[in-house]
């Protein structure tokens, strides 16, 4: 009972500091305290729903999706902490981790096309995490070789990633749960709307910071043919 009244007032709060770090201007006092709010609420979330998932009510989808925002948050949060050399240690161990949960869900989705859903999940899903994981644990490997990260690159690694895992968050509330939601709700179609709106405001901060990038680089150019 604590473990699911502690999954569940998580859940609030990373839905909370989550929209106000997702619409804080970005370096921001706000922006900040938000942020380590989200990461400390999204950590305990994922932690007390792996725990519930595998010993609880096992769901094999569930672990993958805990495991998922785990790595992706992490990540994120470790981008703009910690020098990748500084850290190196964690960096590997979180890449293994991103690898590991990728394959999971890919032999899950495999599993859920041939024999139909695994613990409710079908192939989608699956694959979706396993996309984005594996994607995510391929470019932390990259990362590594080079040894460093800076300006407009390590925004777009910490800002894609927390959206991504606030995206899961909020999808798994609105969506994964709408049968919390009264009738009239779920009829209407709103529970839809957070999903969209965390991805667009996402995607339009992603979009800002790399025409930012381009800028600078333009200038850049423009003072060293002067």
């Amino acid at each position: 009972m604590l473990l699911r009244w502690l999954h569940i007032t998580a859940g609030l709060v990373v839905i909370v500091a989550g929209a106000f770090a997702l619409f804080a201007k970005k370096g921001s006092r706000l922006h900040r305290s938000a942020g380590t709010v989200f990461f400390v609420a999204m950590v305990t979330l994922t932690a007390t729903g792996a725990i519930a998932a595998t010993f609880v009510h096992p769901n094999r989808g569930n672990v993958v999706a805990a495991f998922s925002t785990f790595y992706l948050v992490t990540t994120a949060w470790l981008t703009v902490k910690r020098d990748v050399v500084a850290a190196r240690g964690w960096y590997v161990a979180l890449m293994a981790l991103g690898f590991a949960t990728g394959l999971r869900a890919l032999s899950l989705g495999v599993l859920a096309v041939r024999h139909g859903p695994v613990d409710q999940f079908p192939p989608a899903p699956f694959f979706l995490f396993a996309l984005v994981v594996l994607s995510a644990a391929a470019l932390d490997a990259r990362l590594l070789v080079a040894g460093h990260i800076a300006g407009a690159q390590r925004l777009v690694r910490h800002l894609w990633r927390m959206g991504m895992a606030y995206w899961i968050a909020t999808a798994s509330l609105f969506l994964g749960q709408a049968k919390f939601f009264p009738a009239p709700i779920r009829a209407s179609g709103l529970l839809v709307v957070p999903v969209l709106l965390v991805a667009g405001t996402t995607l339009y901060w992603l979009v800002r910071t790399l025409r930012g990038r381009k800028a600078m680089r333009s200038v850049a150019k423009a003072t060293q043919g002067t």
